[in-house]
Protein backbone atom coordinates (compact mmCIF):
# COMPACT_ATOMS: atom_id res chain seq x y z
CA UNK A 1 0.00 0.00 0.00
CA UNK A 2 2.46 2.31 1.19
CA UNK A 3 4.30 1.56 -2.43
CA UNK A 4 1.00 2.34 -4.23
CA UNK A 5 0.70 5.66 -2.73
CA UNK A 6 4.46 6.90 -3.26
CA UNK A 7 3.74 5.91 -6.95
CA UNK A 8 0.29 7.87 -6.59
CA UNK A 9 2.19 10.69 -5.69
CA UNK A 10 5.15 10.26 -7.71
CA UNK A 11 2.72 10.44 -10.90
CA UNK A 12 0.87 13.51 -10.12
CA UNK A 13 4.06 15.14 -9.28
CA UNK A 14 5.13 14.28 -13.06
CA UNK A 15 1.81 14.92 -14.71
CA UNK A 16 2.24 18.72 -13.25
CA UNK A 17 5.78 19.09 -13.92
CA UNK A 18 5.49 18.76 -17.30
CA UNK A 19 2.15 20.32 -17.90
CA UNK A 20 3.29 23.29 -16.13
CA UNK A 21 6.56 23.20 -18.65
CA UNK A 22 4.48 24.74 -21.66
CA UNK A 23 2.26 26.96 -19.64
CA UNK A 24 5.62 28.47 -17.69
CA UNK A 25 7.38 28.97 -21.01
CA UNK A 26 4.50 30.80 -22.29
CA UNK A 27 4.70 33.33 -19.90
CA UNK A 28 8.28 34.07 -20.54
CA UNK A 29 8.42 33.57 -24.57
CA UNK A 30 7.25 38.02 -24.93
CA UNK A 31 9.84 38.65 -22.36
CA UNK A 32 12.82 36.26 -23.95
CA UNK A 33 11.97 37.12 -27.68
CA UNK A 34 13.60 40.68 -26.57
CA UNK A 35 15.86 40.26 -23.89
CA UNK A 36 18.04 37.10 -23.57
CA UNK A 37 18.12 37.45 -19.37
CA UNK A 38 14.15 36.66 -19.71
CA UNK A 39 14.97 32.97 -21.31
CA UNK A 40 17.66 32.50 -17.96
CA UNK A 41 15.11 33.33 -15.86
CA UNK A 42 12.67 30.75 -17.22
CA UNK A 43 15.40 28.04 -16.74
CA UNK A 44 16.05 29.19 -12.93
CA UNK A 45 12.40 29.66 -11.95
CA UNK A 46 11.28 26.36 -13.59
CA UNK A 47 13.81 24.37 -12.03
CA UNK A 48 13.28 25.75 -8.82
CA UNK A 49 8.90 25.46 -9.26
CA UNK A 50 9.74 21.87 -9.79
CA UNK A 51 12.27 21.40 -6.55
CA UNK A 52 9.47 22.82 -4.68
CA UNK A 53 6.69 20.92 -5.74
CA UNK A 54 8.78 17.80 -5.52
CA UNK A 55 9.61 18.12 -2.05
CA UNK A 56 5.78 18.76 -0.84
CA UNK A 57 4.51 16.53 -3.36
CA UNK A 58 6.60 13.54 -3.05
CA UNK A 59 8.48 13.67 0.22
CA UNK A 60 11.94 13.98 -1.83
CA UNK A 61 14.45 17.06 -0.90
CA UNK A 62 16.65 18.38 -2.91
CA UNK A 63 19.80 20.33 -1.73
CA UNK A 64 23.03 21.63 -3.86
CA UNK A 65 26.38 21.76 -2.26
CA UNK A 66 29.53 23.31 -2.82
CA UNK A 67 30.51 26.47 -4.71
CA UNK A 68 28.16 27.08 -7.55
CA UNK A 69 29.95 29.06 -10.63
CA UNK A 70 29.35 32.23 -11.15
CA UNK A 71 31.97 33.04 -13.80
CA UNK A 72 32.13 31.32 -17.56
CA UNK A 73 33.70 27.72 -16.68
CA UNK A 74 33.12 24.20 -18.27
CA UNK A 75 30.94 22.18 -15.92
CA UNK A 76 31.20 18.80 -15.86
CA UNK A 77 28.64 16.76 -14.34
CA UNK A 78 27.33 13.46 -13.48
CA UNK A 79 24.18 12.67 -15.12
CA UNK A 80 21.82 10.21 -13.81
CA UNK A 81 18.14 11.82 -14.35
CA UNK A 82 16.43 14.34 -15.12
CA UNK A 83 16.35 15.65 -11.80
CA UNK A 84 20.24 16.71 -11.64
CA UNK A 85 19.42 19.21 -15.00
CA UNK A 86 16.63 20.65 -12.98
CA UNK A 87 19.15 21.81 -9.56
CA UNK A 88 21.62 22.67 -12.25
CA UNK A 89 19.04 24.81 -14.05
CA UNK A 90 17.33 26.42 -10.25
CA UNK A 91 21.07 27.97 -9.40
CA UNK A 92 22.84 28.66 -12.54
CA UNK A 93 23.98 31.82 -13.14
CA UNK A 94 24.20 31.36 -17.36
CA UNK A 95 23.88 27.88 -18.01
CA UNK A 96 24.21 26.46 -21.25
CA UNK A 97 24.07 22.53 -21.80
CA UNK A 98 25.38 20.64 -24.90
CA UNK A 99 22.23 18.70 -25.39
CA UNK A 100 20.98 15.65 -27.95
CA UNK A 101 19.38 17.11 -31.11
CA UNK A 102 16.66 15.30 -30.71
CA UNK A 103 16.03 17.26 -27.60
CA UNK A 104 16.10 20.80 -29.95
CA UNK A 105 12.78 19.21 -31.96
CA UNK A 106 10.47 20.21 -29.00
CA UNK A 107 9.26 23.64 -29.37
CA UNK A 108 10.17 24.75 -25.51
CA UNK A 109 13.52 22.95 -25.77
CA UNK A 110 14.79 24.79 -29.10
CA UNK A 111 13.18 28.20 -28.26
CA UNK A 112 14.93 28.87 -24.80
CA UNK A 113 17.73 26.64 -25.93
CA UNK A 114 18.62 28.75 -28.36
CA UNK A 115 18.24 32.26 -26.48
CA UNK A 116 20.86 30.56 -23.49
CA UNK A 117 23.61 29.62 -25.88
CA UNK A 118 22.49 25.31 -26.10
CA UNK A 119 24.94 23.08 -28.07
CA UNK A 120 22.92 20.42 -30.22
CA UNK A 121 24.56 17.97 -31.30
CA UNK A 122 23.97 14.04 -32.94
CA UNK A 123 25.56 11.51 -31.38
CA UNK A 124 25.21 9.06 -33.99
CA UNK A 125 28.48 10.28 -35.84
CA UNK A 126 30.98 10.58 -32.96
CA UNK A 127 33.55 12.57 -35.33
CA UNK A 128 31.24 14.73 -36.57
CA UNK A 129 29.26 15.41 -33.31
CA UNK A 130 32.31 16.11 -31.81
CA UNK A 131 33.66 18.79 -34.70
CA UNK A 132 30.30 20.46 -34.73
CA UNK A 133 30.36 20.55 -30.78
CA UNK A 134 33.92 22.29 -30.90
CA UNK A 135 32.46 24.69 -33.71
CA UNK A 136 29.15 25.80 -32.42
CA UNK A 137 31.14 26.21 -28.52
CA UNK A 138 33.91 28.13 -30.20
CA UNK A 139 31.19 30.56 -32.01
CA UNK A 140 29.12 30.67 -28.70
CA UNK A 141 31.54 32.79 -26.81
CA UNK A 142 29.71 35.57 -27.00
CA UNK A 143 27.30 33.97 -24.52
CA UNK A 144 29.39 33.92 -21.22
CA UNK A 145 28.25 31.63 -18.56
CA UNK A 146 28.73 27.68 -17.45
CA UNK A 147 28.74 25.24 -20.09
CA UNK A 148 27.33 21.79 -19.36
CA UNK A 149 28.60 18.86 -20.26
CA UNK A 150 27.90 15.39 -19.02
CA UNK A 151 31.30 13.41 -19.89
CA UNK A 152 29.63 10.01 -19.75
CA UNK A 153 27.12 11.39 -23.13
CA UNK A 154 23.75 9.74 -21.08
CA UNK A 155 22.60 8.93 -17.98
CA UNK A 156 23.67 6.18 -15.89
CA UNK A 157 22.24 4.56 -13.46
CA UNK A 158 23.86 4.52 -9.98
CA UNK A 159 26.24 1.71 -9.30
CA UNK A 160 26.67 1.47 -12.74
CA UNK A 161 30.00 1.92 -14.47
CA UNK A 162 30.01 3.86 -17.86
CA UNK A 163 33.45 5.67 -20.02
CA UNK A 164 33.85 9.58 -19.93
CA UNK A 165 33.62 10.23 -23.49
CA UNK A 166 36.97 11.97 -25.33
CA UNK A 167 34.81 15.10 -25.82
CA UNK A 168 34.98 16.61 -22.29
CA UNK A 169 38.63 16.23 -22.50
CA UNK A 170 38.80 18.19 -26.13
CA UNK A 171 36.19 20.74 -24.88
CA UNK A 172 38.68 21.56 -21.92
CA UNK A 173 41.44 21.75 -24.86
CA UNK A 174 39.40 24.16 -27.56
CA UNK A 175 37.47 26.62 -24.61
CA UNK A 176 40.73 26.93 -22.67
CA UNK A 177 38.26 27.21 -19.68
CA UNK A 178 38.09 26.09 -15.53
CA UNK A 179 36.33 22.67 -15.58
CA UNK A 180 33.77 22.35 -12.54
CA UNK A 181 33.19 19.11 -11.94
CA UNK A 182 29.58 18.08 -10.33
CA UNK A 183 28.75 15.09 -8.56
CA UNK A 184 25.56 13.97 -7.54
CA UNK A 185 23.25 11.18 -6.03
CA UNK A 186 20.00 11.69 -7.74
CA UNK A 187 19.69 8.28 -9.06
CA UNK A 188 19.02 7.02 -5.72
CA UNK A 189 15.43 8.48 -5.57
CA UNK A 190 14.48 9.51 -9.28
CA UNK A 191 15.55 6.51 -11.45
CA UNK A 192 16.86 7.23 -15.10
CA UNK A 193 13.30 5.35 -16.29
CA UNK A 194 9.71 5.18 -14.74
CA UNK A 195 7.14 7.29 -12.17
CA UNK A 196 8.19 6.42 -9.30
CA UNK A 197 10.14 8.84 -6.87
CA UNK A 198 11.50 8.04 -3.29
CA UNK A 199 11.69 9.71 -0.65
CA UNK A 200 14.76 11.00 0.69
CA UNK A 201 17.35 14.07 0.06
CA UNK A 202 19.12 14.17 -3.22
CA UNK A 203 21.96 16.29 -3.94
CA UNK A 204 24.06 18.24 -6.64
CA UNK A 205 27.62 19.02 -5.53
CA UNK A 206 29.86 21.52 -6.95
CA UNK A 207 33.58 19.99 -6.51
CA UNK A 208 36.81 22.27 -6.41
CA UNK A 209 37.38 23.40 -9.66
CA UNK A 210 40.37 22.41 -12.06
CA UNK A 211 42.25 24.64 -13.48
CA UNK A 212 42.47 25.00 -17.42
CA UNK A 213 45.68 24.08 -18.86
CA UNK A 214 46.33 20.97 -18.10
CA UNK A 215 47.44 18.37 -20.35
CA UNK A 216 44.32 16.53 -22.08
CA UNK A 217 45.24 12.56 -20.66
CA UNK A 218 45.39 14.30 -17.49
CA UNK A 219 42.42 16.05 -16.91
CA UNK A 220 40.44 13.17 -18.50
CA UNK A 221 41.83 11.04 -15.62
CA UNK A 222 41.61 13.88 -12.79
CA UNK A 223 37.86 14.65 -14.10
CA UNK A 224 36.75 11.28 -13.66
CA UNK A 225 38.49 10.52 -10.78
CA UNK A 226 36.77 13.59 -8.91
CA UNK A 227 33.60 13.13 -10.14
CA UNK A 228 33.04 8.99 -9.18
CA UNK A 229 34.58 9.32 -5.74
CA UNK A 230 32.00 12.12 -4.69
CA UNK A 231 29.36 10.90 -6.26
CA UNK A 232 29.97 7.07 -5.08
CA UNK A 233 30.17 8.95 -1.19
CA UNK A 234 26.89 11.05 -1.96
CA UNK A 235 24.99 7.61 -2.87
CA UNK A 236 26.38 5.67 0.07
CA UNK A 237 25.35 8.54 2.09
CA UNK A 238 22.08 8.48 0.54
CA UNK A 239 21.76 4.34 1.88
CA UNK A 240 23.09 2.73 -1.37
CA UNK A 241 25.47 -0.08 -1.45
CA UNK A 242 28.08 -0.05 -3.47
Amino acid sequence: MRYAIQWLRSFIFAAQMYLMLPLMALAFVPFAMFDRKFAYTFTKTYGRYCRWTLAWMVGLKTEVRGEVPTNVCMVASKHQSFLDVLLFLSVAWHPRVIVKREVHYLPVFHFFGTRIGNVPINRGSRGKAIAKMKADVKSGKNLPGQLLIYPQGTRVAPGVKAPYKIGVGLLYEQTEMDCVPVATNVGVFWPKRGVYRKQGTAVLEFLPRIPAGMPRKEFMVEVERVIEAASDELMREAGLDL
